[in-house]
């Protein structure tokens, strides 16, 4: 019946949703996509709170990489093992990063004696960006270089495994790096831009303690609409023409697109 098709969509999406595509194993729901925008916009109102200090900051980005290394991990690629001694090679990294540059951006700005104290106020809510977007690349490159080594897996039109390709693990891992610079771009710049001039106000300027909440809600609306759109570059499943993969793998199959699991 239509509402049997129908359940069955809606159970598959579902599964989708928690259990990952390789290992079968349950996501642990701070960690899954559907549990990104609940779980990060805390973490972002914090990343953009104004007049940070040099311990407030280097707290948000260590939480902010943390829940970042453990996204993933858990929606990684995993036709592959990763070792545990990588996924804290990568963490500190990334942690690292993110933290030196906020930190150092922090210093220069506050050094710039020539910016308005408005200007210098916009410009360190911007910070959080570039600090956040070159850890996360560097959080996602660390977390999967040995698939470059070791390459994923390709499958053909029926699912069958055809072979491990680097040439596919180095599009996987360039697509997912994109996507997580592109995700934080409208969370991190357009809450500061907005609030600049929300705070001009003169409900706001006679109730302070409503700018908290109202910032909170402009976080939750960015980071409701970044996630789809930045998810939706590239498909999870996505294809790669066999002309471009290894030799031994085009050999092995009269099919002229293969798939590969990228990860998100």
């Amino acid at each position: 019946s239509t509402l049997f098709v129908s359940e069955l969509w809606e159970a598959q999406k579902v599964t989708q949703a928690i259990i990952h595509p390789e290992t079968g194993e349950k996501i642990f729901m701070p960690f899954r996509m559907s549990g990104y925008v609940p779980f990060g916009t805390p973490i972002v109102v914090g990343l953009l709170l104004p007049n940070q200090t040099v311990v407030s900051t280097i707290f948000w980005q260590w939480l902010n990489q943390s829940h970042n290394a453990c996204v993933n991990y858990s929606n990684r690629n995993a036709t592959k093992p990763t070792p545990t001694s990588t996924f804290l090679q990568v963490y500190f990294g990334a942690v690292t990063s993110a933290v030196s540059l906020a930190v150092g951006l922090n210093v220069l700005i506050q050094k710039a004696n020539r910016l308005s104290p408005a200007t210098r106020m916009i410009i360190q809510r911007l910070i959080p960006f570039p600090a956040v977007a070159s850890a996360n690349i560097c959080n996602v490159g660390l977390m999967r270089h040995n698939e470059l080594s070791e390459g994923i897996d390709v499958l053909d039109e029926n699912g069958n495994i055809l072979g491990s390709s680097k040439i596919a693990a180095k599009h996987a891992i360039m697509e997912t790096a994109f996507t997580r610079v592109v995700l934080p771009m409208p969370i991190f710049v357009l809450p500061p831009i907005i609030m600049s001039y929300l705070e001009k106000l003169p409900l706001l300027q006679m109730n302070r303690r409503l700018l908290l909440p109202i910032h909170s809600l402009v976080c939750l609306a960015t980071f409701s609409l970044s996630l789809p759109l930045a998810i939706s570059l590239f498909p999870q499943m996505s294809q790669i023409e066999v002309s471009q993969l290894e030799p031994e793998i085009a050999m092995a199959t009269d099919c002229k697109v293969v798939t590969f699991n990228k990860g998100l």
